[in-house]
């Protein structure tokens, strides 16, 4: 099957990134989120973006207007009936995420291929709540969005090959580079970087050595473009603090259970770069 028409189920951080490189990439395009006050903030915020990866030399100029010509913003789910295939992005939380699913399955038709964003929560589960099980499966997108390359593909016993193919189609045709994993918990790269990130944290809490001394080991000692406390800002502490939980849920392996110091940052809205503070602060 052809993907022509794509859907984005949220605007926040990833939902409005996603949503630009599909409509840059020349897909119509449509966003929603449920009230009208959300939906502008996410709209503005996908303009935002495209403007700070113009001025970046990430996108050209005339990509500006191809954004506009594509993307188009709703309140009413209901208007993804016409979509080849729809992506959810809305926060991790597995119910969330499933009466989406099911909204989705009475919506679209048949053919349309029901992928999530999630970086951690099972794909299996979501599929149960939907009607079509052969037709989902995980589009694991990388922050930012129009800068990163990889795009990890998640699928279930369940997901036929033809999803496959075409998700991977789709995923090439927006300049990505494929990895395909397995429905378990968090994948491959999360299921990889996860123990590196709470590690880090770990050390800082003990007091072994400071946050610049820690992120500098990594960036000159490892070559890494950024050390791993201040790509946990980057990432989002709310966001790292609920892939850590669901992976330690499912594997009740003590490696990636969270911090104490990430919860406490957490609960005191300490979330990284879009809070303003984190393990650093930003202006």
């Amino acid at each position: 099957m052809n993907i022509e028409k794509v859907g984005i189920v949220g605007c926040g951080q990833m939902g409005s990134s996603i949503a630009l490189l599909c409509a840059q990439a020349g897909f119509p395009t449509i966003v929603t989120e449920p009230s009208e006050e959300l939906l502008n903030k996410g709209i503005k915020s996908v303009y935002s973006v495209l403007a700070r990866n113009i001025s970046r030399g990430r996108l050209l100029k005339r990509d500006e207007d191809t954004v506009h010509a594509n993307l188009r913003g709703t309140t009413r789910i209901e208007d993804f009936s016409d979509c080849d295939l729809v992506i959810e992005a809305i926060i991790e939380d597995i119910e969330e995420k499933k009466k989406v699913f099911t909204q989705l399955d009475k919506i679209c038709p048949p053919h349309t291929i029901l992928a999530s964003d999630t970086s951690s929560l099972s794909i299996t589960d979501m599929g149960t709540a939907a009607k079509r099980p052969e037709k989902v499966l995980g589009l694991h997108f990388f922050y930012p969005v129009v800068a990163m390359t990889l795009l990890e593909i998640v699928t279930t016993i369940l997901t036929s090959d033809e999803t496959i193919k075409a998700s991977k189609h789709f995923g090439e045709s927006l300049g990505k580079s494929i990895i395909i994993a397995q429905d378990e918990p968090g994948f491959i790269v999360n299921r990889l970087v996860t123990p590196f990130l709470l590690d880090a944290i770990r050390l800082l809490e003990s007091g072994v050595t400071s946050r610049e001394d820690i992120d500098t080991s990594m960036v000159l000692g490892l070559n890494h473009p950024m050390g791993p406390l201040r790509l946990s800002d980057f990432i989002g502490l709310d966001t790292l603090f609920l892939v850590t939980q669901a992976i330690y849920e499912q594997l009740l392996d003590e490696k990636f259970a969270p911090p104490k110091i990430l919860k406490r940052m957490v609960a005191a809205g300490h979330l990284g770069r879009k809070s303003g503070k984190g393990f650093y602060e930003y202006t």
